[in-house]
């Protein structure tokens, strides 16, 4: 018989849950030790679980016997993802009613970040990302506030994996570079791609606080109508629906 946890719910359905967890936010291989130590479970109890992970696919151990997630929670995200676009629609085609311009929402998957959610503007020039793609973070709007939320020796240890490659000659091409406009970003509270993934193409992104996963959205367009009186009414509108989301995303989390 599963034993109860002191929530109400099963210890031993949260400690699996909480080493998953531990295994996405060190963005690298762990040892079981650590597991154990960053758990204050048995180290018995660690392995025996992990186990279990690996039987299942959602955890895969390496030839230096090194822990890592495994394949078997890409099927179980990408569908988490399609049930969050739903969601999360008509938020975005609000942004869209009010600013004309094409809105996205995405997550931070891994090293990358993951489009999960679109609604595109009725213009015949428009900004268009295909639901599913992935893009680094360092030179799109909602991966730089995915970014930001993140402390700079996190940011420093992605980039040291990733590297920076330019997908235009407007993109970041060095950490210190990328440290320095994070740290813009936190203090006024919203990013800006200017080009640095497309050009002619200029994005304003704000994170969703108190998000289950780092997550932003954002409103992208043509230089010739995002300007800076296009931003001084989208930086607010995007800061109410981010707060929408995160009240809706936190509320599905309690309702299940």
């Amino acid at each position: 018989m599963a034993e109860p946890a002191a929530s109400g719910g099963v210890q031993s359905v949260e400690r699996v849950f909480e080493l998953l967890e531990i295994l996405a936010a060190t963005g690298g291989d762990v040892m079981l030790s650590e597991l154990a130590t960053s758990t204050s479970l048995p180290l018995p109890t660690v392995h025996r679980l992990l186990r279990t992970l690996v039987a299942k696919g959602y955890v895969r151990q390496l030839a230096n016997r090194r822990y890592v997630l495994g394949p078997g929670l890409i099927r179980l995200g990408e569908g988490a993802s399609q049930q969050l676009g739903v969601l999360v629609r008509p938020r975005l085609k609000s942004l869209v009613d009010q600013l004309g311009e094409t809105a996205n929402m995405a997550v931070r998957e891994s090293d990358m970040v993951l489009y999960i959610a679109q609604v595109p503007s009725q213009h015949s020039m428009r900004m268009f990302t295909e639901v599913g793609r992935r893009a680094h973070l360092h030179d799109t709007g909602v991966g730089k506030a995915i970014l930001a939320q993140m402390k700079d020796d996190v940011v420093r240890a992605l980039v040291a994996r990733t590297g920076l490659p330019m997908a235009t000659a407007s993109s970041i091409s060095s950490v210190e570079d990328l440290l320095a406009d994070l740290a813009l970003i936190r203090e006024r509270g919203y990013a800006i791609d200017d080009g640095e993934q497309e050009t002619g193409v200029r994005c304003f992104a704000i994170g969703v606080p108190n998000s289950p996963t780092l997550t932003a959205i954002s409103v992208s367009g043509p230089l010739s109508r995002v300007d800076d009186s296009f931003a001084e009414r989208a930086v607010p509108l995007l800061r109410a629906a981010a707060e929408a989301l995160s009240a809706d995303l936190n509320l599905q989390a309690v309702e299940s």
